[in-house]
C-alpha cells in the first residue's frame, strides 16, 4: 500500500469534476452542483495520510455521488462509477506499516 490513497483520490477527483461539469450545465437545478461540489471536497479530504480523514472523505464522496446520481444521471454515469470505485478504495485503504530496520548484530 502507498503512503497516501492516490488511486482513490484520483478516481474520486475525476468523478467529482464530471459531476461539477454536469452541475454547471444544468445550473437551473441547484442540488447537482452542490452534490458535485461536496464530492469534490470529499475527494480532496481523501488525499491525506490519516486513515480517519481518508474514511471521512470516502463517505462524503460515496453519499453525495449516490444522491447526485439520482438528479444528474450519475454524472453521465461515468462520474458515478469513478466516484463509487474511488470511495470504495478509500474506505478499504490502510497506510503502509512502518518497517523497522533489523537489529544490529553484536560485535
Amino acid at each position: 500500500m502507498a503512503e497516501k490513497p492516490i488511486a482513490a483520490f484520483v478516481l474520486s477527483l475525476i468523478g467529482s469534476i464530471i459531476f461539477l461539469l454536469l452541475g454547471v450545465f444544468l445550473f437551473f437545478l441547484v442540488f447537482p452542483f452542490i452534490g458535485g461540489l461536496l464530492t469534490f471536497i470529499g475527494a480532496l479530504i481523501m488525499y491525506s495520510e490519516k486513515t480517519e480523514t481518508v474514511r471521512t472523505g470516502s463517505i462524503l464522496v460515496l453519499v453525495f455521488s449516490l444522491i447526485s446520481s439520482i438528479f444528474t444521471l450519475g454524472g453521465f454515469i461515468v462520474g458515478f462509477v469513478l466516484c463509487l470505485i474511488g470511495s470504495i478504495l478509500g474506505l478499504t485503504w490502510e497506510p503502509e506499516a512502518v518497517k523497522e530496520s533489523p537489529p544490529l548484530p553484536p560485535f
